[in-house]
């Protein structure tokens, strides 16, 4: 991208190697002009590891250090202590801090963690406790240490300490990925600073991701957010990403994504994180698609038969051999275009590891049965059952278990499949798509091209109502399926632009003019929208401050920041320390990205709160501070 002018002039996709994620990022750059490299003064990510490394319930081991308090609900780790400490709400110490025990705790523990989260109650009104523990653990070893305040000043210390712990787990995996693109940069001589897009569509500099790598989850729908907003032009409108695994809905307004009023929540686990509003529904284009007396599409991604295909010519051949088998025994797993290969390389003998290093994991003798008789080459569930010299329905179980470990790739039909069937999305071998769609039409009574017509009106007619669900929040889903089912007279219409991201987006336009009635935009470059948004993404700082009274029979006021708490005389000392210290937080953050004041747009909001009753009033300070990098440039 020209960053004076923030156009692209060249753009690369290249598919994720998990066993070796430096392969991928080299096999992209390489597919990129050359001639450009020399003069890159910038480099920019987003990315779903974090995500994903959640989700999947991966992650380094982390311990926990708890000071006043003992949480209730279920803490992504065992590795957990409490110990006296904490403040009230007003950041008054509650009880000394038991440092003697945070030692203890760490000489007996350092041998199997990676890293440390600490999280002291009410650390949001006085965080003495969390950064004396901090010093503590730093004396002891060089482990990260991340503390619940630098993450969230918000109340609510269950939250706090899971979002602690989740950052401290992905501590190590966000480093071997940032080392792998600068492996990449050192490699190609690209001599730029780079940055990482955060969950709330802002960027960050690496030194930050690394300590809070929490904040980049959800940082690929965010850059895909920015990014549709860039290369289409618009300061308002909605975003539709249909990705690989799923379909993220998001709106920007006014050049800025709307955040979500709660904390992103990534699987079972609420967090504190600020992040971007967004739908997400487990439909992409790898999505699973399968039958069993019906169609399904997803939740499950798999590789799509045109492209394994591509990667793996005898799988055209078995297409072509694959028997039917009876739909009564048949699941999203035992499928009769379903085949399944060993991950990782070949030529290594611990590739099992290599894909699965965030964790160690143990197989069940039946897994690893199975395991063994897969190589790399596809192999169908009818020719596992003949190995293994057992019913399909004895070791569904174990194939399911290890696809999710990633020691196999599950090859399955897909709406990317439909679309080469189709011929509207050609990109891979379109004959294995053909006889995919054959074999599991003919369940359905319908012919290859008009199966691959269902799902592609399918696909496009979840799209429009993950839309409708998007923009009517108190209506069940259900609900929405039969409003949009009642008439072919009517149509939802939606005010603003729906602006589609993705490589395959163009082809289910027709599908959602079918059900929305709506400006529907699929701009240049669309297949690049989150490269786009991870360039073109904004530096955002926010910062609250919150003004309460010390208590009754005085007229001094408490100050609560992210750096301190301090006590002013009045309540208009109290208001003018507050709006200063803003102010100095956002524009010393800000210089430290090259930004000078003339470049930053500042955005100040008061919000009083009268209690009445002659009671003394609070006030909470609100900041925005936004700055664009490609403004450096001008």
């Amino acid at each position: 991208m020209d960053l004076s002018e923030g156009r692209i002039l060249d753009f690369n996709k290249a598919l994720t190697t998990h066993s070796n994620l430096v392969e991928g990022i080299e096999n992209v750059v390489a597919g990129l002009k050359q001639e450009y490299l020399k003069d890159i003064k910038l480099v920019s990510v987003s990315t779903t590891l974090s995500t994903n490394s959640t989700l999947e319930g991966k992650g380094h081991p982390a311990g926990l250090i708890l000071a006043g308090y003992a949480v209730k609900g279920d803490i992504p780790t065992r590795e957990m202590i409490s110990i006296d400490g904490g403040h009230d709400s007003k950041g008054n110490e509650v009880s000394c801090l038991d440092l003697k025990s945070v030692e203890q705790f760490v000489n007996s523990t350092g041998g199997r963690l990676f890293s440390y989260a600490v999280s002291s109650y009410f650390s949001a009104r006085n965080p003495e406790h969390e950064l004396s523990v901090k010093k503590t653990i730093e004396q002891l070893t060089d482990k990260p240490v991340v503390c619940g305040h630098e993450l969230s000043l918000s109340l609510g210390a269950y939250e706090r300490a899971v979002t602690a712990v989740l950052n401290a787990r992905l501590i190590p995996i966000t480093s071997q990925f940032i080392r792998a693109v600068l492996s990449v940069m050192e490699v190609r001589n690209i001599k730029a600073p780079m940055m990482v897009m955060k969950c709330d569509g802002s960027l960050t500099r690496i030194e930050e991701a690394l300590e809070k790598p929490v904040e980049s989850i959800f940082s690929g729908p965010a850059a895909s957010l920015v990014g549709a907003a860039h290369i289409s032009g618009l300061k308002t409108c909605v975003a539709v990403d249909v990705g690989g695994t799923s379909t993220d809905i998001a709106l920007i307004e006014d050049g800025v994504p709307e955040i979500s009023e709660n904390g992103a929540v990534v699987g079972n686990w609420k967090t504190m994180v600020r992040a971007v509003k967004i739908r997400t529904s487990a439909m992409g284009g790898d999505s699973h698609v399968w039958v069993q007396r019906k169609l399904y599409i997803g939740p499950n991604r798999v590789i799509p038969l045109c492209l394994a295909a591509s990667e793996y010519p005898s799988l055209e051949d078995r297409l072509r051999k694959a028997e039917k088998v009876s739909d009564r025994i048949m699941d999203d797993i035992f499928q009769p275009v379903s085949f399944f290969v060993r991950s990782g390389n070949p030529e290594s003998d611990d590739d099992i590891h290599a894909l699965n290093y965030s964790i160690e994991f143990e197989l069940e003798n039946n897994e690893r049965q199975v395991l063994d008789t897969i190589g790399y080459e596809p192999m169908s569930v009818s020719e596992i059952a003949k190995a293994v010299e057992k019913h399909p329905l004895q070791f569904v179980k174990a194939l399911r278990s290890l696809v999710q470990k990633r020691c196999i790739y599950h090859i399955g039909f897909t709406p990317t499949d439909a679309l080469h069937v189709l011929g509207e999305y050609e990109m891979w071998n379109s004959s294995a798509s053909l006889l995919g769609a054959e074999l599991l039409g003919s369940y359905l009574g319908l012919d290859p091209e008009s199966f691959s017509r269902e799902i592609k009106r399918t696909f496009g007619r979840n799209i429009a109502l993950d839309l409708l669900a998007f923009f009517t929040k108190d209506f069940k889903r259900e609900d929405l399926e039969k409003l949009l089912s009642a008439s072919s007279f009517t149509k939802f219409k939606i005010n603003i632009p729906v602006v589609m991201i993705g490589a395959p987006v163009k082809a289910y336009v027709p599908e959602l003019r079918e059900f929305i009635d709506a400006d529907i935009r699929v701009p240049e470059f669309h297949e690049v929208g989150n490269a786009a948004g991870a360039l073109a993404g904004n530096i955002i700082k926010r910062s609250e401050i919150l003004i309460r009274p010390v208590g009754s029979g005085t007229e001094q006021y408490h100050v609560f920041s992210e750096l301190e708490r301090k006590v002013a005389d009045n309540y208009h000392e109290a208001v003018d320390y507050g709006m200063g210290l803003m102010e100095k937080l956002i524009f010393d953050h800000m210089s430290e990205y090259g930004l000078q004041k003339e470049q930053i747009r500042l955005d100040l909001e008061r919000k009083d709160l009268d209690p009445g009753f002659g009671a003394q009033k609070e006030t909470r300070l609100i900041g925005l501070g936004i700055g664009n990098l490609l403004r450096l440039e001008q």
